[in-house]
């Protein structure tokens, strides 16, 4: 078997040299050879700068893309800022607020207090005037009594009726007297 394929591999070398023993026809590689350049000619002239275009479009939208994605991260992280800057703001308000309002109920129980102390001096003050009234009035009512008890003691320790004028102007200097 060996024999037969040296004998066939040296009978093909023999007729038709290196490139025969390969099984490669002249004729159709130089065929072959000019319908790949025009191929080649073809592409380059009409497929390729298609393709190049395509390629440099679709690199500039990519390019693109990337560069809006960064400004997009960038606002994100300055609207993140602001918001953790507003949040705080909003933070302190809240706590002004609260604060505000606690001052103003401490304001309001201390003006309640105060006029309820006012209202309290006030009706305290109105009792003692109502009070001092009605012993100035008793006074005044005692007075009269005492001056008629003494007008009719008088009268029976003196068995006569003095005019009522002279009678009370009597009486009324000797309680002053009596003061």
């Amino acid at each position: 078997m060996i024999t037969n394929l040296i004998y066939f591999a040296s009978a093909e070398t023999a007729d038709t040299g290196i490139f025969g023993s390969l099984g490669i026809d002249w004729k159709l590689l130089a065929y072959q050879t000019v319908a790949f350049l025009i191929l080649l000619w073809i592409l380059s002239k009409f497929v390729f700068p298609v393709l190049r275009k395509m390629v440099e479009d679709r690199q500039s939208e990519i390019e693109a893309s990337r560069r809006a994605a960064a400004r997009a991260m960038n606002q994100a992280e300055s609207a993140k800022s602001e918001i953790n800057d507003m949040l705080k703001n909003a933070k302190k308000e809240a706590a002004q607020i609260v604060t505000d309002a606690k001052d103003q109920a401490n304001k309001m129980i201390k003006d309640s207090d105060e006029k309820a102390k006012d209202r309290a001096e006030k009706m305290i003050q109105s009792a003692n005037e109502d009070i001092a009234k009605e012993i100035k009035k008793a006074r005044t009512a005692l007075r009269n009594e005492t001056i008629d008890m003494v007008a009719l003691a008088t009268e029976k320790v003196a068995s006569k009726k003095l005019s009522e004028k002279i009678d009370k102007d009597l009486i009324s200097e000797s309680i002053e007297e009596a003061k």
